[in-house]
């Protein structure tokens, strides 16, 4: 295999074949005349959103006659690369898919641009684009860099990149499991903690699935069940809060996941998550909207038809992760103007249906609200409800979060999983850490 993969147009592409593609007229036609020829590199995760983005390019480059190449690596690497290249004069990408936390360190290092100048660029903007119908959330989350925090909207905000493969949390179970015990999905936190033992027992598997591998991994899923229960890392003046009360209860909730869940759990990425779950390794799910365009694919699942959805279950409020994968441009890319359209296109309202079609998220209402997108994935109803809750500051995007992340809180966290420490030792034994850090970036008084 190559490092990169030179998108071809010959054939027939998904988009073709779906019969989604958009004809050019007038107007469109001009906006790609001029970068007809030019070669967009686009720096990509292996990831189900972008695996079936892929198979949409030779259809953006038979409109347009802009080629796309493509270099597809796992997340962690991806990020070394990246930071590699944009910190060049001159680096190898045009357009980069980043992960959410990943926004405010780019930022900060002046490696990607702001995009309202191509917005606003009336030979490059699509006017039938509509802005406002991407979900507003997901563009607060994945894109706006500058604002209160440093990164939610509001004075001081600018966009930096756009959802694409953005997410929020929801539960799936397996409704023939639960039918067959007479039992009911959680409402909240109470019946959730009382479930997972009963469903041990009863169902002979895992009751729910989860991440717990060491650094971001388990962070993520401690964070899961911390918002909805009321907590947050920081209070409003960064002072590190996340060993309370009601940090400690979230990790102890975590630990009883763990014990009740899939044997491994300690070590599961997303991935071995999303795989026990439709393997049939476990009745519940509590994780990224990512897991809709895989649980009825045969090639991944066993578990088709078996499955319904339900929002995340209410603590003291309800909560849901805002996170997931977006598209940036770096400031050196050299045909960066040729990268907007390709970030437009894939973005537009046409091409979001499609990615869905063969297995990618919605990043647009319309999309959710499509009545045939319904009739294929009728778990839409319950994302619609669920993104009322999605919580753009379920974790603190700053730029030193994922030093944080990976080398403090995803110790923690690991530690009281794998039973080294109690969930009280673990945290409180993190929080000098992190202050120094907080202290070292400017946020506490040294």
């Amino acid at each position: 295999m190559k490092r990169r993969t030179l998108i071809q147009t010959a054939g027939s592409s998904a988009l073709g074949l779906l019969g989604a593609g958009l004809p050019l007229f007038g107007h469109a036609q001009d906006r790609y005349a001029k970068y007809k020829g030019q070669t967009v590199v686009l720096s990509i995760p292996a990831h189900p959103h972008y695996d079936a983005m892929v198979k949409l390019l030779p259809e953006f480059s038979k409109q347009t006659g802009i080629k796309v190449e493509v270099d597809k690596l796992a997340m962690a690497r991806m990020k070394d690369k990246q930071l590699l290249e944009m910190a060049k004069p001159s680096g190898d990408y045009d357009l980069v898919c980043y992960v959410v936390m990943w926004k405010g360190e780019y930022v900060k290092k002046n490696l990607i641009r702001e995009l309202e100048p191509f917005f606003k660029n009336s030979a490059l903007a699509d006017p039938n684009y509509d802005f406002k119908d991407v979900v507003p959330r997901y563009v607060e989350n994945m894109g706006l860099v500058g604002g209160p925090k440093g990164y939610l909207a509001g004075p001081g905000a600018k966009l930096y990149g756009m959802p694409y493969g953005a997410e929020t949390s929801i539960l799936a179970y397996r409704r023939d499991i639960f039918a067959k015990h007479n039992l009911k999905a959680p409402d909240n936190y109470a019946e959730f903690e009382k479930l997972l033992p009963i469903l041990k027992d009863k169902a002979g598997i895992g009751a729910l699935t989860s991440r717990g591998q060491a650094g971001h991994q388990c962070v993520h899923a401690w964070l899961l069940h911390l918002n909805p229960l009321g907590g947050k890392v920081f209070d409003d003046k960064w002072k590190p809060i996340f060993n309370n009360e009601v940090g400690v209860k979230a990790l102890n909730f975590l630990k009883l996941v763990s014990d009740t869940g899939p044997v491994g759990i300690p070590g599961y990425g997303q991935g071995e998550m999303i795989t026990s779950f439709l393997q049939g390794q476990a009745a519940m799910y509590l994780d990224s909207s990512l897991i809709f365009g895989q649980v009825n694919d045969p090639a991944k699942s066993k578990i088709a038809g078996q499955v319904s959805y339900v929002v995340h279950p209410k603590g003291v409020r309800y909560s849901s992760q805002s996170g997931g994968l977006g598209l940036a441009i770096p400031k050196n890319a050299k045909n960066a103007d040729a990268a907007f359209l390709l970030m437009q296109w894939l973005t537009s309202k046409e091409q979001d249906k499609a990615v869905c079609r063969i297995g990618g998220v919605p990043s647009r209402n319309s999309t959710m609200a499509d009545q045939d997108m319904v009739r294929q994935y009728p778990e839409y109803i319950t994302l619609r409800q669920q993104l009322e809750y999605s919580d753009p500051d379920w974790r603190p995007i700053i730029a030193e979060w994922d030093e944080i992340n990976i080398q403090a809180l995803g110790v923690a966290v690991s530690e009281a999983l794998t039973g080294k420490k109690t969930a009280v030792e673990a945290l409180n034994g993190m929080v000098p850490k992190v202050t120094d850090i907080m202290k070292r970036g400017g946020y506490l008084k040294a």
